[in-house]
């Protein structure tokens, strides 16, 4: 099937273009790092982190990733260890960089320019990434995790919402803390976890997640943070309508919606 360009109508005069031109000068970026002079070079190589700098200076305009460093409930005692913004840091660009293993964060020690705006003194190994977050106790890192999603998430909350319920299915390799064989139906026989999310319909924001056993994925299993986490708004910011699937429609779950007037 071809594509029909005469649908397309071209931009009389006056109106604003479709892609903007980009300026030729370099464009200012403020950092941790202090003011940053940002150019355009057409014949570089392509980098997905390119616009780092940009994101680097919104996060420290709004002061996220100060915050964020600052309530981490990480400690170190020895003289030796790394400092809890690098780890943090190390942590920060290899998510921003598409990495989802341990061992990508390997690549981002090549990256000379965006560590240092982020205010780190380097970039820390993969085994002190690891063994760093292994120290944060289980209930105090999801109070600080949670606590900085719902600054970012809770003034949206003020508007008409629909609450959207659903569980995913992570099939996982090798040997992992809670990894069960059950319900897979894209992997069969592989053991998994079962992914709680609740998110905020239309636009698919995540609210919070709730990661589980690979053999509890049903509705009683996600209920209870669902409550909990209805609970902990108010009464303004609750959702105007629960949405989940055909599992979601039993005696139970319908209870304690009704008993909280919630529908």
């Amino acid at each position: 099937m071809g594509t029909n360009r005469k649908a397309i109508r071209s931009l009389p005069t006056g109106d604003q273009p479709v892609v903007e031109r980009v300026s030729a000068g370099p464009v200012v970026a403020d950092t941790f790092a202090g003011r940053i002079h940002v150019e355009w070079d057409s014949s570089a190589p392509v980098t997905p982190l390119g616009q780092m700098p940009f994101f680097i200076e919104f996060v420290k305009q709004g002061g996220l990733f100060d915050g964020l460093v600052a309530d981490c409930p990480l400690y170190y005692t020895s003289p030796n260890a790394p400092r809890k913004r690098d780890v943090l840091g190390t942590t920060f660009l290899s998510v921003l960089a598409g990495h989802w293993r341990y061992a990508h964060m390997t690549t981002v020690r090549c990256d000379p320019v965006n560590p240092p705006l982020l205010g780190m003194e380097q970039v820390v190994s993969e085994d002190a990434v690891r063994r760093g977050l292994d120290k944060i106790d289980e209930d105090a890192g999801q109070t600080w995790l949670q606590g900085h999603l719902d600054y970012t998430t809770r003034p949206l909350l003020s508007e008409p919402w629909i609450l959207d319920v659903d569980t995913t299915v992570k099939p996982l390799y090798g040997h992992q803390e809670g990894a069960v064989v059950s319900y897979n139906p894209h992997k069969p026989g592989r053991p998994s976890h079962s992914y709680h999310c609740y998110m905020m319909a239309n636009l698919r924001l995540v609210l919070t997640v709730e990661v589980a056993l690979g053999n509890q994925h049903i509705s009683k299993h996600s209920s209870p943070r669902l409550w909990e986490f209805l609970d902990g708004l108010a009464a303004e910011q609750r959702p105007w309508l629960i949405r989940g699937d055909i599992g979601f429609g039993n005696d139970p779950v319908m209870r304690e919606a009704e008993r909280r007037r919630q529908w």
